[in-house]
């Protein structure tokens, strides 16, 4: 495991500082001879311009670099011509770039895609581990409310901000550090480590907050700084597995992602009743902390350009050739840093208009929006949900297992569009939970009926959002990050808002009332993936961005 430790950022602080010789790559060891494309590469450079003059000619065995030796003078036989020497650099230039810094075969070892099952099991865990710890982050303060009204003495819908402003900062943030995450030169590591650091420094003002205000302005903040992973740990996860083995991993981080807003509450009561509204903070920064450690040295690059975008610096050092180009390095360098910066911070919002990916975000913002106003009114409901976002999972790897991957085997190939396949059959759970939760929030009816028709929210949510956050990154490959992020904002935005108008919603509406203008959306909602089921592959044939 110590490529694991090499490919972290403790890691790759160590190998800058000394020059390679702590935690090498191949390419440092001692005796490390490169790739012969590369080598001919750089001979051909050179050769290229000794051979402007005619006096200058020579073969290579003249070169003593190459391990030659002189030769007789230039009538002699033995002499190569200009003409013969770059018709071989044409012939090889035709058939591969040599100044093109790829993988060494199907099999490379820093191929994410070929690391060890315990390596990329490891990355995984940290990447499950840094959503439960952000996430949490959002619920756990549904805990302290009661404690910042008295403290501060604000009112339940000002307290309650402390959520809405957490959840809708990450959703921004997304749109922002998302995009930098596809710049080679930048990669995914270094966002994950760079603002869950600043995540994690902000935990101690906010605990400290000496007013309403800044406690306010402390928790947009952290959100802000928290949400690269709530959106593009898929992309990372994609960046890992691929074909039928992609959804197994996909489906358990999802799981903790769900897990961080429903344990939330849990943790954060017995500390907030025990100690008062600070402790769910500090158990946040306990959390965030303990991952951050973790991460500086057990979580690599994931991102296949950043990879062989150091490659190439590496290999540009070691031979001497600066024709030595990534093919990410060639493309960014025909374009103006100006296009460069709009296309990657504009991209995510124009991947938002696609007429597919706007009705996946609508209906899961929508989903999710719901499950963020019950957080308002019954916090501890969520403790007896548990069972059932189990359950609902183990449908989920069975139905992967059993029906999904023999067809992916049979086909050889299946369509994103397979994937919205559980949606659609899930979401009537969703309405269905609306409706017997609406209509039996009664004094006059039994408590466990209003919970039995809650726990039927969390198997049609998880289904749901597992199945887009499938199906986006397969439809838009090459966008991964930027199509997830635009994902993360727009369910964000609605979570963010109904926390804050919900007890005024429910007052006009009733419970009943309430529960069925939001069941009656979701209903509609229900032939829509129908439909997207059906004609998604049209719908992708007239993207730009679509390659799947």
């Amino acid at each position: 495991m110590l490529d694991l430790v090499r490919d972290s950022t403790v890691g790759g602080i160590l190998n800058h500082i000394s020059g390679g010789r702590i935690l090498p790559y191949a390419d440092q060891k001692p005796g490390y001879q490169p790739s012969n494309r590369y080598r001919f590469a750089q001979s051909t450079a050179r050769d290229e311009k000794a051979l402007s003059s005619p006096a200058s000619l020579q073969s290579p065995q003249d070169d003593p670099e190459l391990g030659g030796t002189k030769t007789p003078p230039a009538n002699s036989d033995t002499v190569v011509s200009k003409e013969a020497h770059l018709s071989q650099a044409n012939v090889i230039d035709n058939a591969v770039d040599p100044n093109l810094v790829d993988w060494d075969g199907p099999d490379d070892p820093d191929n994410p895609m070929n690391w060890s099952f315990k390596k990329r099991l490891t990355v995984h865990f940290a990447l499950c581990l840094l959503t439960v710890s952000v996430y949490i982050g959002s619920a756990i303060y549904t805990a302290s409310i009661p404690g910042v009204i008295t403290h501060f003495h604000v009112s339940p819908v000002v307290s309650t901000l402390g959520l809405s402003l957490y959840v809708l900062a990450y959703g921004i943030g997304p749109m922002v550090f998302c995009p930098l995450q596809e710049v080679p030169a930048i990669g995914r590591r270094p966002v994950y480590i760079v603002t869950l650091l600043i995540f994690v420094c902000l935990q101690v003002p906010t605990a400290l907050a000496p007013n309403i205000g800044s406690l306010l302005v402390l928790r947009f903040l952290a959100g802000f700084f928290c949400s690269p992973v709530l959106a593009t740990g898929g992309a990372s996860i994609a960046d890992m597995f691929l074909g039928p083995n992609m959804p197994y991993p996909m489906a358990l981080w999802a799981m903790f992602g769900v897990a961080g807003p429903v344990f939330g509450p849990i943790v954060g009561g017995f500390a907030a009743q025990a100690k008062g509204w600070q402790w769910p903070i500090w158990e946040l920064l306990w959390l965030s902390g303990g991952t951050l450690i973790l991460l500086l040295f057990f979580f690599p690059e994931t991102l296949g350009d950043t990879i062989l975008y150091k490659r190439a610096k590496r290999l540009r050092k070691l031979t001497g050739n600066k024709q030595l180009r990534s093919a990410s390095e060639i493309k960014m360098a025909q374009m103006k840093p100006t296009v460069i910066a709009i296309q990657y911070l504009v991209r995510p919002f124009q991947l938002m208009m696609e007429p597919a990916v706007f009705f996946i975000n609508l209906y899961v913002g929508l989903a999710y929006a719901v499950f963020y106003l019950w957080f308002e009114a019954f916090p501890l409901v969520f403790v007896d949900l548990h069972g059932f976002k189990q359950g609902s999972a183990f449908v989920y790897v069975l139905y992967i297992y059993y029906y999904l991957n023999p067809k992916w085997m049979r086909q050889g190939y299946l369509t994103p569009e397979e994937r919205l396949v559980l949606a659609v059959v899930s979401g009537p759970t969703i309405p269905i939970s609306l409706f017997i939760f609406g209509w039996t929030a009664k004094r006059s009816i039994h408590w466990i009926a209003p919970v039995i028709g809650a726990s039927l929210y969390i198997p049609g949510l998880f289904l749901l959002f597992q199945s887009a956050i499938i199906y986006l990154p397969l439809s838009y490959p090459e966008y991964a990050a930027s199509v997830l992020a635009g994902n993360a904002f727009v369910r964000s935005v609605m979570a963010a808002a109904f926390p804050v108008f919900g007890r005024a919603f429910y007052s006009r509406l009733g419970i009943g009332g309430g529960c069925s203008l939001l069941a009656g959306i979701a209903i509609i909602m229900i032939p829509c993936s129908y439909v997207l089921m059906k004609e998604g592959a049209y719908l992708r044939s007239r993207s730009k961005y679509a390659t799947a």
